[in-house]
């Protein structure tokens, strides 16, 4: 009997470098050195060249990324930043938190990321930034983006969690915007062992406003020039991540490649594969098709040992918490469609050609279709 197909194998990915996670883990445990030890310089080191940006911060987790570039970006009461309705909670929340109010925009069809013109018209004298998410693993328009903020004056940030790497023409995501936001949750293109992230900047004078911002805004001990929070990743994160690092493009390319198997095993069954847009490299943190009968397709892939999952089946606007907004469904109808006809497929780096094989056969014996 063949073994269930998961939309991750951690044990798998632990497999190839257990042993050297385990010298890491050990080295550190000698050290005694769990905050801010000398691996933590040398992850964002790497991390930054590795991307070939200027500067990386490394913080807590994603969303203590989003939350400190808020607010090293100033952002605050009275401001409103536009946001993507269709993406992780964290995006909005962060902004909540910080006091400003979120402006939902509808996504792009094709790409599932904030439709560039959709925020042209959100933008309102109250507006002081635009946080695209790069979903899925590939980047919003940022070409579109940027010429709205330059024309109004606005900050970007990127919501780079999903999208490590990815890239537009020459650019890396996370580059592209006044400061970018990584995670390293377990489940991402570079997982960590538990929560991590990351703030990449193109100004290093910004970055070092980060790093004291992670340490309740301190420049000196106990001297606060600001008041920050305690985004800071611990030491043993950042040692196994850097074991990780090395592994990550490899990875990467496994999931492009069981992506193109995918595109090519899925034709002829009536679902929209994943779309590339012009300039995009995509990274594939998720393969999501649009299908019809998406709940009835999960449960049969269930019944064949084939895990799936739904990203993201409640957009922001109709979240209990946002009410407030006062947002209409009718304003969303992209965002509204998708949360009825997205499937994310597993395309996890430890996937076989055979594993993939089975997912697109179950995929064509439900609809009755055949590969073609």
């Amino acid at each position: 009997m063949p073994k269930p197909i998961a939309m991750l194998d951690l044990h798998a990915e632990f497999a190839v470098f257990g042993e050297q996670i385990k010298a890491a883990v050990h080295r550190v445990l000698e050290s005694q050195q769990f905050i801010g030890g000398p691996d933590i310089a040398e992850l964002e080191k790497q991390v930054a060249a590795k991307l070939g940006i200027a500067d990386a911060v490394a913080v807590s987790n994603g969303t203590d990324a989003l939350l400190c570039a808020l607010m090293a970006l100033g952002i605050g009461h009275g401001d409103e930043v536009i946001v993507p309705t269709f993406t992780f909670f964290a995006t909005a929340g962060c902004v909540h938190r910080v006091g400003a109010k979120p402006v939902f925009v509808d996504i792009d069809p094709k790409t599932f990321c904030m439709d560039a013109h959709r925020v042209r018209a959100a933008v309102t004298s109250r507006t002081k930034a635009i946080m695209p998410v790069h979903l899925y693993g590939q980047c919003a328009d940022m070409d579109a983006l940027r010429a709205i903020a330059r024309e109004h004056r606005l900050v970007v940030i990127e919501d780079t969690a999903q999208a490590i790497g990815a890239r537009q023409g020459d650019e890396v995501a996370g580059s592209m915007s006044d400061l970018g936001c990584l995670s390293f949750y377990p489940t991402k293109n570079l997982g960590g062992f538990g929560e991590g992230g990351m703030i990449l900047s193109t100004n290093v004078d910004r970055a070092n406003l980060c790093r004291r911002l992670r340490n309740h805004g301190q420049s000196q001990q106990y001297l606060h020039d600001v008041v920050g929070g305690n985004f800071r990743l611990d030491t043993l994160k950042a040692a196994i991540l850097l074991v990780k690092l090395p592994h990550w493009e490899k990875f990467t390319q496994q999931r492009r490649e069981s992506a193109s198997m995918y595109d090519a095993l899925l034709k002829g069954a009536p679902v929209t594969p994943p779309h590339l847009a012009p300039r995009n490299t995509h990274v594939y943190h998720q393969y999501t098709i649009l299908c019809d009968r998406r709940d009835e397709l999960m449960a049969f892939l269930k019944s064949r040992d084939i895990l799936t999952a739904v990203y993201y089946p409640v957009p922001l606007h109709r979240q209990p918490c946002f009410a407030y907004l006062n947002c209409r469904c009718e304003d969303f109808p992209v965002a509204e469609d998708a949360s009825l006809r997205v499937l994310s497929l597993p395309v996890h780096p430890m996937l076989t050609e055979e594993e993939i094989n089975r997912v697109a056969g179950g995929i064509h014996d439900f609809y009755g279709t055949k590969p073609r």
